[in-house]
């Protein structure tokens, strides 16, 4: 009898296996929307000479590490950085709650995370800043050699900002350390490891092998996770998409909308087209269109603003025809 029930019970676990989904694999427009602005670092003390926007690189970092991650989707940096322009959302403004929230509303994401770097340096008196002038090139030169041991130190503080109601939901924080014998320089062996006086990218091997580099990471790392261990008080909004057909090429439909928007490749999206208007009588104003559904479209391609797909229907559709998710 036992063995006759054992095969029903691998089929059935089996089933069940295979109905299950992982997290990255579910409905990506389910997924809260974020968005990072750069750190701010007004009360860290310039050690470091020339332009570094330690801020805005710090930034940079947390937002590859929660798109790697998964559990957000994250706008891009690009896009953030035109709709500041457009905005004139100055620097001086990158922790404020309210301009973050406001900013939030035209990107159209859930939160703002914004942050401030409290300590980005090195915790060993016998360092001598501005010491040795000139012997390291780059934003490092004034930097003290010859030290047997150093201690770097980066700490960041960050919010998440509610978009509707300008309310911090969650606060995390990252704190790295390294520490190594034999100092020498920026802790890299004393050479100039490829950073220019004009700033340094903080996710080259160059910088990462440094010692602030190394408790730069660790900091990261830190925060994001205790970001997204934050993913719970954020309410997940379903990313509505609502685009237009732009170009028809027989089976292959390009629409006016991309990841700017919530479009994802894989997606599935329902074509829709108005059929007839309903107009108040008194005023002539459009009450109410009434569509009917031409289609469906996978999306197999898609850029900031546009997206690439196959059109599947009973009939053929048109340029102007709408795009919803299905």
């Amino acid at each position: 009898m036992k063995r006759k029930l054992v095969l029903p019970v691998l089929l059935l676990l089996t089933s069940l296996a295979c109905s299950v989904r992982p997290a990255a694999a579910q409905d990506q427009g389910a997924r809260k929307r974020v968005a990072v602005l750069d750190f701010d670092f007004g009360t860290v003390h310039r050690w470091w000479s020339g332009d570094w926007d330690v801020g805005k690189g710090l930034s940079d970092l947390i937002v590859t590490n929660l798109v790697k991650d998964g559990t957000y989707s994250v706008i891009e940096r690009k896009r953030l950085a035109e709709v500041l322009g457009e905005q004139d959302f100055g620097a001086s403004g990158r922790a404020d709650v309210k301009s973050a929230a406001r900013i939030g509303k035209v990107l159209g994401v859930q939160a703002m995370i914004v942050g401030t770097v409290t300590q980005f340096g090195f915790d060993d008196k016998n360092i001598k800043i501005g010491g040795v002038g000139g012997l390291i090139g780059g934003p490092f030169g004034g930097l003290g050699v010859g030290q047997r041991k150093s201690k770097a130190i980066v700490v960041v503080d960050a919010r998440m900002i509610d978009t509707t109601t300008g309310e911090i939901l969650a606060v995390a924080t990252g704190k790295g350390e390294s520490q190594r014998g034999g100092f020498s320089g920026f802790g890299a062996g004393g050479s100039r490891g490829g950073f220019g006086a004009a700033g340094i990218d903080m996710s080259s091997s160059n910088f990462q092998q440094t010692i602030v580099g190394e408790a730069t990471r660790k900091c990261i790392e830190a925060l994001s996770a205790d970001l997204v261990k934050s993913q719970g008080k954020l309410v997940a909004t379903k990313i509505e998409v609502a685009g237009r057909v732009a170009d028809v090429d027989g089976g292959k439909l390009i629409l006016n909308v991309g990841k700017e928007q919530g479009v994802r490749v894989g997606d599935i999206l329902t074509i829709e087209r108005v059929i007839r208007e309903v107009k108040d009588p008194d005023t002539g104003k459009v009450l109410r269109e009434v569509t009917e559904v031409v289609g469906t479209l996978q999306v197999t391609e898609v850029d900031d603003r546009s997206a690439v797909g196959t059109f599947a229907g009973s009939g053929a559709a048109k340029v102007g025809d709408r795009v919803k998710r299905k």
